[in-house]
């Protein structure tokens, strides 16, 4: 690791305390529950093991176990993040199913089932996403592994008030009914103070000039980190974790140049800093699907398509319907939101690329490097 720089230095250096995530309270109430019911007693406090390696323990606000099914809950702590769901109860209930029936995943009162497609989930299924399901998946099964267990389970995910909690959030208008979503791909809540975060990016420019790197990336989250070192092999100290504050990484270095910066980020993010937005957070800009239509318009949609475009749920049907008609809106994305970043530049010697994920961190749009002539520069 190279001392000062990357996401770890960069939490550092804010002061400000991470928390946890609703799929990593999830996932300790169900490895808890799971473990009362093939062993009669509750793990107090609960260890599991995050997808970066990092083992928090959670002590449990709720336990009972009756009738062949424990429920085991936990407070979410979301540390210094103005997080909506800070000290929400989560619970998680888990019952035995027959062999054979692996992991079934239901939403009890207060978490949200998906309605409307274009979201991570099919229709109908409850609002817990991948990566949560998987962490999930993974502690079912060592829990069965040390305990004799078959893992074959039904975990029923409820948070208390959720349903009320969901009214502060975008869920109501992505179709997501009924509560809350269980989220997290990391499982840790990365607290967004913006003059702290703002100010840990410049540090992390700083950090990467002084190592003699020629090459950053802007990355919005950890999967849009994999992404650029498995494209290019940057080392954590080239490595800006920008979160939604792309305008503060563009303005820091126009005033601070390096030779190649990447930006990369999920589509419907990236889609606003397309749009001219420079603050990426939800509170503060929305994916405009207009706009998308009149990109697949300029890629080859018909009026039909667009039409389908500009009413789609989320960016992310959009971008599936263009994709299935051979429009490439990703890379259009991208190209439009590399044109965006090099306005904010103002001719600084800066050559620039955009990388669009989905979110399982897989390229769904990718620009050519401009540099400040507006020409390509590729090395």
């Amino acid at each position: 690791m190279s001392p000062g720089g990357g996401r770890d230095a960069q939490l550092k250096h804010t002061g400000l305390r991470h928390g946890w995530t609703t799929g990593a309270c999830a996932t300790a109430a169900t490895t808890a529950a799971y473990t009362a019911l093939l062993t009669g007693e509750f793990p107090d406090p609960v260890t599991i093991t995050l997808p970066k390696g990092q083992t928090p323990a959670f002590a449990l606000a709720a336990e009972s176990l009756s009738g062949g099914e424990a429920m085991a809950g936990i407070v979410k702590d979301a540390g210094d993040d103005p997080d909506v769901t800070h000290g929400a109860l989560i619970r998680a209930t888990v019952r035995l199913l027959p062999p054979g029936s692996g992991v079934v995943f239901r939403a009890g009162p207060g978490v949200g089932t998906v309605t409307r497609p274009g979201l991570p989930l099919d229709v109908g299924e409850p609002a817990i996403n991948p990566v949560p399901r998987q962490m999930m998946r993974d502690h079912v099964a060592l829990v069965a592994g040390r305990h004799g267990g078959g893992g074959d389970v039904e975990i029923t995910v409820s948070v208390d008030h959720g349903e009320e909690i969901a009214r502060s959030t975008w869920n109501p208008r992505l179709g997501i009914l009924g509560g809350l979503s269980i989220l997290g791909t990391t499982g840790i809540v990365v607290p967004y103070s913006c003059s702290a975060w703002i100010d840990s990016i410049r540090r992390g420019v700083d950090v990467a000039r002084a190592a003699g790197r020629t090459h950053v990336a802007g990355c919005t989250g950890s999967t849009s980190e994999k992404t650029v070192v498995a494209v290019y092999g940057l080392p954590e100290d080239a490595l800006l974790d920008m979160g939604d504050f792309a305008g503060a990484v563009l303005k820091y270095v126009r005033r601070h140049p390096v030779e190649r910066l990447t930006i990369c980020g999920g589509f419907a993010k990236l889609s606003k800093l397309a749009a001219g937005h420079l603050d990426l957070h939800s509170a503060r800009s929305q994916v405009d699907k207009s706009f998308l239509a009149e990109l697949a318009r300029a890629g080859g949609a018909d009026a039909s398509l667009a039409a389908e475009v500009a009413s789609a749920n989320t960016g992310l049907a959009a971008l599936q319907l263009c994709t299935a008609a051979g429009v490439p809106l990703g890379d259009l994305v991208a190209s439009t939101a590399r044109d965006q970043a090099l306005g904010v530049l103002r001719g600084a010697p800066v050559t620039v690329d955009v990388i669009c994920i989905d979110r399982a961190g897989t390229v769904v749009g990718r620009s050519a490097p401009a540099g400040p002539l507006g020409g390509y520069q590729l090395r």
